[in-house]
């Protein structure tokens, strides 16, 4: 199989105006893994798959991250006037890089007689952020061994998959409304669901109760 690098090649010479860029992965697999433009992923996808030489017919793995937000200290260089004088000087500044979601998709050829030892092909698509910018094209019209995975994504990390043919939660009830694999997901007393609560769920049921009486009392 090509490395991630020769596939990025082989993808812009076949599609030029698609943005894709290679994620490095510094650990010692060295991983390496292809972001794609949301706007340009089913040809992608559909390029990876149906190209003779990659021939990636089979989608072995869908699972998400979560990335928050990051406070970012960089040092800047500013022009002050200090008396009467403009001076160069270095300040310590902080932003905030908003989080997102990803989507990262394992690709194998099975024409080509993999998955076996070699390491799957991995691509990956981001959301704008982690709140009202959450949608992804679905990749289940290209590979049809998406659509669970892409449900139980969506369901544990609320990634809405555009273009998906049954897109509703596998693994949460209906009337859920969190997504539990979010890295800020808070846990429920379960004091509802566990008739003899006991230690931190005990404690938690308590406060969840003392926290709803004075609730009531206020209101």
């Amino acid at each position: 199989m090509k490395t991630a690098e020769e596939i990025l090649q082989a993808i812009k010479s076949a599609l030029p105006d698609a943005s894709v860029e290679l994620v490095t992965n510094p650990s010692p697999s060295a991983q390496h893994s292809l972001r794609i433009d949301p706007a340009a992923a089913v040809k992608v996808a559909s390029f990876l798959r149906d190209d003779a030489v990659l021939a990636l017919d089979y989608c072995s793995n869908v699972t998400g991250v979560d990335w928050l937000d990051k406070e970012v200290i960089e040092k800047v260089k500013v022009t002050k006037t200090v008396d009467g004088v403009e001076t160069v000087v270095e300040e310590t500044m902080k932003r905030v890089e908003p989080g997102y979601l990803e989507a990262i998709y394992h690709l194998f050829s099975m024409k080509h007689g993999q998955p076996g030892p070699a390491a799957p092909v991995v691509i990956r698509m981001r959301t704008v952020n982690r709140t009202d910018q959450v949608k992804l094209p679905s990749l289940t019209p290209v590979w049809r061994s998406a659509e669970f995975q892409e449900r139980e994504v969506f369901d544990l990390f609320g990634i809405v998959f555009t273009g998906h043919p049954d897109l509703r939660r596998i693994l949460m009830w209906d009337g859920f409304e969190d997504f539990p694999m979010r890295r800020d997901y808070v846990d429920p007393d379960d004091y509802e669901y566990e008739p003899t609560p006991h230690d931190e769920v005990l404690k938690r049921a308590e406060e969840h109760k003392a926290k709803a009486a004075t609730t009531e009392v206020t209101s």
